[in-house]
Formats: C-alpha cells, structure tokens, sequence
C-alpha cells in the first residue's frame, strides 16, 4: 500500500507541472495573437520545450502562403522566359505574314539597299571632285543602272544567239549518251531508252494545260519583275541623294531612351553592308572571269552568257556556286561530251576551292563574321519564304543583325560600367519576389 501510494503521489506531481506548462504556454500563444507582452512564468524546474501545432484561424483553415512565393525560382524564371518567347514568335508570325503580302515591296527596297551600298562610295567621290549632291547622285545612277542593263541585255543576245547551235548541240549530244548507254555495262536496250522518250512525250502532251497555265504565270511573274526594278530604282535614287535624311526620320521614330544606341549601331550596320556587297561583287567577278576562261579553252559553247550566269549566282552564297558550276557542266556535258564535262567539273571546283580558302578571307576579311552553318539556313530560309530574292537577301540581313545586336550588346555592357540606368532593369512581375538580401547589399554597395 505504501508503495502504491508513494507512485500515486509521483504521477500527481508529474500531471501537476504537466498542467503548469500547458498553462504558460496557452499564455504565450494568446500574447502573441493578442500582440499583448506576455507574462513570464519562472518554473520551478527546467522543462524542455513542447512541440505544439500553429494556431487555427476562427474558421477552422489554416492560412495559405502565397502562391507565386511557393513556385521555385527556376520554374518563375522559365515562366517569364517562356512567355517572352511566345511574345516574340507571334511578333515574327506576324511580320512574315505581312512581308509575303507585301515581298515584292520588300524585296526591292532591300535591292535597292544592296545597290546603293555598292554606288555610294561613287558619289561621295564625286562630291569631293566638287559636284552638287544632285548631279552626283544623277550621274553614279544612270552609270550603274546603264551598266546592269548592259549586261542583261548581253546574257539576252548570246542566249538567243547560240539557242539554235545550242539546240542542234543538244540533239547530238542526246544521242552520243543514247550510243554510250546502249555500250556501257549497264545493259540498257534501244527499247528501254524509246520507251523513256515515249513517256516523257506523253507527259508533256497530257499536261500541256498546266504548261499553259505555268507560262501564264511567267507572264505574271514577268510584270511583278518589271514593277520590282522600276521600284527598286526610284528607291536607288533616294537612298543614294538623301540617305542622312532618311536615316535621321527613322532614328526620331526610335524611343528616346534607346535612341543613342540605335545611332551607333545604324552606321556599323551600313559598314558591314557595304563591306558584304563589294567584296562578293569582287568575289564573284573573280569566279565568271576564271571558269568563263576555262569555259572558252575547252570550247563549251555560250562560254560567255554562262560566265554572266556564274556572276550572278554568286550572290547566293554556298548555294548559287553550286547551281552555276551543275549547269556550265551540264551544258558541256550535252554539247561536248564527257571528257569534256569532267575538264568543266574541274575547272569549278579549283576556282571554288580558292575562292573558299582565299579570296572569302581575305576580301571579306572580318567585316561580316557568319558561321558556315547559319549562312546555310539563312539562305534555305529565304529561299522557302521569298523565293531567290530571299536567298539572296537572307545573309547581308543576317550579317547585318550580327554586328547590330554585337554593338548593342557591348553599348549596355559600357553603360552598366559607367553607371548609367538601363530601360527595364528594376525586377517586376513575379521576378520582383526573388529578390534576396543579398542583391539588396550588393546594389547598397555598387
């Protein structure tokens, strides 16, 4: 019995300090949802410390955090860069669709772009001899467009002049790849050979509405050509006599705060154009003038309008040298034979390996610095978006927004050195919960 009393007696001490910590510790919690000072209670003895549940609103909920400050900062992060993209991809759907309504003003205002880059350096020389800007500007126009009309109308006469040789050259050549298959180890027969003739005649004959309907497309085609140039033209003239004007009107469209940047970016921009044209303008002259020589020594007939073809496709960069090369040995191939054609074959690719190697670098220098990789996709963009006026104009753009966005890059670096505020660098949006401590004391110390 005395026993049992003696634990009796523990177990009422214990359940005792039991109740005098859950008082103290119901006293501390209404202190703080009361905001009263609370009223410390000494105990008699050391109590460790009670783990107790947070307090219970009125309604019975618990109270929720935000929930922008539960997401983790890596998720905010992508959130706000993700909705920046899609901003920006509609911005690029819509520009596209506006320029395919209107290519054909686009495409010759930025051939007039490329055209006044190359005879600009032409008036400003004619403005030191002492001409007015006017007559200057009259004189270099009518010289280049006399010039590029020139040399249309010469690829014109030869093509016409050499169609019924080249014809008759044709047919022979047909029929000495006729006798070289019916030779060669292939097995081909005679009657293999008539029935590929006899399909390619019925196809031409069944789809004689859709060739008439594609030269009545030509014939379209042909008018928008025609108003491209005369628009080009008129846009030639302009840039060329009052480009600074022009320049200055686009520059007060610009917001104020961005504007010095853009001014220093438009005249490196130009650089760069200028220093793309002139060089391929060089690098494809070099190209005609030396497969146009091989061209004639081997005796390739319309060795000239085919050097004026390579001229010209050389402004597509990668692409056009292969297309050019395929066709001057093509036209060997069918005119003089296959000895012939592999001389051709050779000639193009030692004139192509050294303009790759050599003239490339050292003509163009660094002045337009693009990867290999992106003037491919540059060129295959603007081929399926605008036809061959896109691939021709796909890479200066390109090499223009890589020396543009390289200047900006650096201009804000400069600013933020100096000190200067950049537009939109305050946090906002859910990036401004993120904001520690510790960018708080290292904006108190810069």
């Amino acid at each position: 019995m005395a026993k049992r009393a003696g634990w009796l007696g523990r177990l009422g001490n214990r359940l005792s300090r039991m109740e005098a910590r859950l008082d103290e510790r119901r006293a501390e919690v209404e202190a703080e949802t009361s905001g009263v000072p609370q009223q410390h209670v000494t105990p008699a003895t050391p109590v460790a410390p009670v783990e107790t549940a947070p307090p219970v609103p009125a309604d019975g909920l618990r109270a929720r955090p935000d929930p922008v400050s539960v997401v983790p900062w890596g998720m905010r992060v992508a959130a706000e860069v993700s909705w920046r993209l899609l901003l920006l991809a509609g911005m690029l759907w819509v520009m596209m669709r506006v320029i395919s309504e209107v290519r054909l003003v686009v495409l010759a205002f930025a051939a007039a772009l490329l055209v006044t880059a190359l005879l600009q350096p032409f008036v400003v020389r004619l403005r030191r001899l002492g001409l007015p800007r006017g007559l200057a500007t009259a004189v270099t126009a009518i010289l280049g467009f006399v010039v590029i009309g020139l040399v249309g109308w010469f690829v014109v006469w030869q093509v016409m002049e050499n169609l019924d040789d080249l014809s008759d050259r044709v047919r022979d050549g047909i029929n000495e790849l006729k006798l070289w298959a019916l030779d060669s180890p292939f097995h081909v027969t005679e009657k293999q050979i008539n029935d590929i003739a006899k399909n390619l005649t019925d196809t031409i004959g069944t789809n004689t509405e859709e060739i008439t309907s594609a030269g009545l497309q030509g014939v379209t085609v042909l008018v928008e050509v025609l108003t491209g140039m005369l628009l080009a033209m008129f846009s030639t003239l302009f840039l060329l006599y009052d480009g600074k004007r022009i320049w200055t009107w686009v520059l007060g469209l610009v917001p104020a705060p961005a504007r010095q940047g853009v001014a220093g970016a438009g005249p490196r921009a130009w650089r760069t154009l200028t220093a793309y044209v002139r060089g391929t303008v060089l690098v494809a002259l070099i190209d005609a003038v030396f497969i146009g020589l091989g061209l004639y020594f081997l005796d390739v007939t319309m060795a000239v309008p085919l050097a004026v073809f390579i001229f010209l496709f050389a402004f597509i960069p990668l692409v056009g040298a292969v297309i050019s090369g395929a066709l001057a040995v093509v036209v060997a191939l069918v005119t003089q034979g296959v000895y012939t054609a592999l001389g051709v074959l050779a000639v193009v690719l030692l004139v192509q390996q050294i303009e790759g190697h050599v003239l490339q670098p050292f003509i163009l220098g660094r002045a337009v610095r693009v990867h290999p990789l992106a003037v491919v996709l540059s060129v295959a963009a603007g081929g399926m978006i605008a036809g061959i006026g896109g691939a021709v104009v796909a890479v200066p753009l390109v090499a223009v927004t890589n020396t543009v966005v390289g200047y900006l890059r650096a201009y804000s670096q400069d600013q933020l050195r100096a000190g200067a505020p950049l537009v939109g660098a305050a946090p906002h949006g859910a990036m401004a919960l993120g904001v520690t401590a510790l960018e708080t004391g290292e904006d108190r110390r810069a």
